[in-house]
């Protein structure tokens, strides 16, 4: 168990973290899962049992003191780190033209210098198990939306991942930016109801996050897109 590698997923306490965080347990990993509900993390540990391999630290992705615990908080439990994966993110579900301003802030810290803090935070953890660092972006971060600022903010997370693996990769780091399509995830219950249309799984896209960590040494795969059959943007 001291050798098995250790993954930290930020946002993991439901939705896609969660499904990769019981994918890469039951695949031997051990994992930390970091969010912002206390319940929400304790309702998780009791479902799966409370394993072993499994850490919850409660905190906010876009507070770098949080972040920098969380990594300092695996070393110390688990003795290495393996795999980052920002997984934090949502919408406010508004437009830059009619939308409400006041949520915009906590969704760019959120789901732009989450993922950039997470990489700062684990980098040195990384270079010295050559591991790999996932981002989670989206399909909106590639397709232009009418005044999606969402949209803006996973551009700006697709942006990020080949900037930091041009940087890391000379360190023996991989980088890979997952961008889904549809998920059937809480991610919309701010909306009000799921988006009409065949979704994809967090399991299915969770299948593609897992398979892109588990790949060969030397193999680095950099972009996953990852759409349900019939959505067609």
């Amino acid at each position: 168990m001291s050798e098995s590698p250790v993954a930290l997923i930020t946002g993991g306490g439901s939705g896609i973290g969660a499904a990769v965080a019981r994918q890469l347990l039951g695949a031997g990993h051990r994992v930390v899962v970091t969010g912002r509900g206390e319940e929400r993390l304790r309702d998780f540990a009791e479902e799966l049992g409370r394993p072993e391999g499994l850490l919850t630290i409660q905190g906010n992705a876009a507070e770098y003191d949080h972040v920098r615990g969380a990594v300092e908080t695996a070393l110390k439990e688990f003795g290495r780190l393996d795999t980052v994966i920002a997984n934090a993110g949502f919408g406010t579900h508004d437009t830059v033209a009619e939308g409400d301003p006041a949520g915009w802030t906590e969704m760019v810290l959120t789901n732009v210098l989450g993922p950039a803090l997470l990489i700062r935070a684990s980098i040195d953890a990384l270079k010295e198990t050559r591991g790999r660092i996932v981002l989670v972006g989206s399909v909106a971060g590639f397709i232009h939306g009418p005044g999606n600022i969402y949209g803006a903010t996973k551009w700006a997370v697709t942006g990020l991942a080949e900037n930091t693996r041009r940087q890391v990769t000379e360190f023996g780091v991989g980088v890979t930016l997952v961008a889904p399509g549809r998920v059937e995830t809480p991610f919309w219950d701010s909306y009000g109801s799921l988006p009409p249309g065949h979704l994809l799984t967090a399991d299915q896209l969770a299948d593609s996050i897992v398979w892109a960590i588990r790949q060969p040494e030397g193999v680095d795969v950099n972009t996953v897109v990852v759409r349900p059959i019939g959505q067609p943007v």
